[in-house]
């Protein structure tokens, strides 16, 4: 599959990444009224936001080395529609059960997503640009982590804390056809895969 070009290529891996970004901490000024809503306390509110926190974190590295394995884009695109499908989910949790379980898969899908995310950017690029795109990269994770507590006060205060995530899903829904039509298939080093040696 040829490139479709550079900025297109950015583009399609920064939107899904500044979503995994800006999910990390997007429910921190939504937990009191998560917790009035769905009728939970404080240990319930701390699993909402460490079960995505330890799915990512745990499945970090694995999702990179899958992607050397099968395919960066495939992963990607399997982390994005997995991460999609979670949000949805959580959008639509009617317990805080619900809820955690599907941050813990919407972890997940991130961890498909972020670390393939940096060599797909830099390969979309000539070598001399490559600076150029781990600086985009990095600004616009930068950005997601930042604005995550804003965007999910401001989303819960004007419409409803189902809404920080359930804007996910259109979001989503564009980034898999854009991601598919704009970025190259690579992979690394023909290696085994160590699943008992992978932190989960």
């Amino acid at each position: 599959m040829k490139q479709k070009g550079a900025a297109w290529a950015l583009i399609a891996t920064s939107v899904p990444m500044f979503m995994v970004a800006i999910d990390n901490l997007v429910v921190t000024n939504a937990l009191t009224t998560i917790a009035d809503d769905l009728g939970t306390r404080q240990a319930g509110l701390q699993w909402v936001v460490n079960a995505y926190v330890l799915a990512f974190a745990g499945l970090l590295l694995a999702g990179a080395a899958l992607g050397d394995r099968i395919g960066r884009r495939r992963v990607f695109l399997w982390g994005i529609g997995l991460f999609t499908a979670a949000s949805a989910a959580c959008a639509l949790a009617d317990s805080v059960g619900a809820l955690v379980a599907a941050r813990v898969v919407q972890g997940a899908g991130a961890a498909a997503v972020l670390p393939v995310s940096l060599t797909l950017a830099v390969a979309s690029v000539g070598a001399a640009r490559r600076p150029l795109a781990v600086g985009v990269w990095g600004g616009v994770n930068g950005l997601g982590i930042a604005l995550g507590p804003m965007a999910g006060g401001l989303v819960t205060q004007g419409l409803d804390w189902h809404w920080i995530f359930g804007i996910n899903v259109p979001i989503g829904l564009l980034a898999l056809p854009l991601a598919r039509w704009a970025i190259a298939e690579s992979k690394g080093a023909p290696r085994p895969l160590d699943v008992p040696g992978s932190p989960w």
